[in-house]
């Protein structure tokens, strides 16, 4: 079963049954109506949930709308900037001061996701790379744009991606909370926070170059890369201070949730709907391993079982930040062991999409 890149997938022309001009009003609407609740039970990235399964709907049914290429790419580096600013020194400093370790740690979880994802595949649960993107232990919202840009279907991806990042926050959740029972309430957001101007202005700067550059070279997901690097870099050797208030991301992840719903059809649901038993159970098997890597953790190098399990989490960093945050436990360790996640899985994973690609029994599926 072949995956064409779903940016490049034809649609019927017309209207469909949703009248054109109402239908971005509507998509609003809905999005808002599903992320307010969402971000009050504390679900995770619901900013990128409440608009994806808005979409959802409109596009099952029969919506035919599409988010604008430019509007994709600056939600792109946006996210990148997000990512570069999850990697200050601090946590290069803590990374090499204690690599084998986080190697353990990083490595053992990598691994098992891929060769859950690759066994996904070579049952025909789902098709070629869309099962190793989707078992992708991290950097939920970037995966599901790598995995578009390098052909495999983005829908499937972000279902299994989005379900693993809840099921992994429900579980950590529940974890912190026979911890220390009784834990404290989680922050809410400050949506309006002080803005400094001119870290502002060099924020916006970094993106504009990252979304020329993306659009002259055509590279898949070249405005993440771009500005992830030269983020990274500027930050941790020139001083820059990324500044990305959170209506900015807010619409980042609003605009990515839409150009990924709108391409669900009836039949992809169907799809989802089929895989959902072995999706489930390669995310237990997943969570369960990575359970097992933390209690080897606590016995290795003598960490306390929260930050070991927290560090372990295979995905939903954001979730786990904002446990960990609230929980007596060893902050650095397990924001360094996400962080490290995040970048190992961010590279390597198009060059493991593309050899598996070009395996035979993945090109027969």
């Amino acid at each position: 079963m072949t995956e064409p890149p779903i940016l490049a997938e034809p649609r019927p022309t017309g209207a469909g049954r949703w009248p054109r001009s109402v239908q971005w009003p509507v998509l609003l609407v809905g999005s808002v109506a599903l992320v307010v609740p969402l971000e009050l039970a504390g679900f995770p990235a619901a900013l990128l949930l409440g608009p994806m399964i808005a979409a959802i709907v409109l596009g099952v049914g029969d919506a035919r709308m599409r988010v604008a290429r430019p509007l994709f790419i600056l939600a792109q580096a946006v996210i990148g900037l997000m990512m570069a600013k999850a990697l200050p020194p601090a946590v290069f400093v803590e990374l090499v001061e204690d690599w084998p370790i986080y190697a353990l740690g990083i490595g053992s979880v990598v691994v098992v996701a891929a060769g859950l994802g690759i066994l996904l595949a070579r049952l025909k649960v789902l098709p070629g790379t869309t099962a190793i993107w989707g078992s992708a232990p991290g950097a939920a919202a970037t995966i599901v744009i790598m995995a578009d840009a390098f052909g495999a279907d983005a829908r499937l991806v972000a279902f299994m991606t989005y379900l693993r990042v809840a099921l992994v926050a429900l579980a950590a959740s529940l974890v912190a909370r026979l911890a220390v029972p009784g834990g404290a309430p989680l922050p809410a957001i400050d949506w309006f926070p002080p803005v400094e101007p001119v870290a502002f202005a060099q924020t916006v700067a970094l993106i504009v170059v990252a979304m020329v550059v993306a659009t002259l070279l055509r590279m898949p997901v070249g405005a993440i890369f771009f500005t992830m690097i030269l983020g990274v870099l500027l930050q941790n050797l020139a001083g820059l201070r990324i500044e990305l208030p959170p209506v900015l991301l807010a619409t980042a992840f609003t605009l990515i949730g839409w150009s990924i719903g709108l391409r669900f059809t009836r039949d992809i649901l169907l799809h989802a709907w089929r895989a959902l038993p072995a999706v489930v159970g390669s995310i237990v098997a997943l969570i369960a391993a990575c359970g097992a890597f933390a209690f080897l953790l606590v016995w290795l190098a003598g960490l306390d079982p929260l930050t070991a399990y927290l560090a372990t989490s295979p995905g939903g960093a954001d979730s786990v930040a904002i446990i960990a945050a609230n929980s007596a436990v060893d902050v650095p360790f397990v924001m360094a062991m996400q962080a490290g996640r995040l970048l190992v899985v961010t590279l390597t994973g198009p060059a493991l999409a593309r050899y598996i690609a070009t395996r035979k029994w993945a090109r027969e599926l």
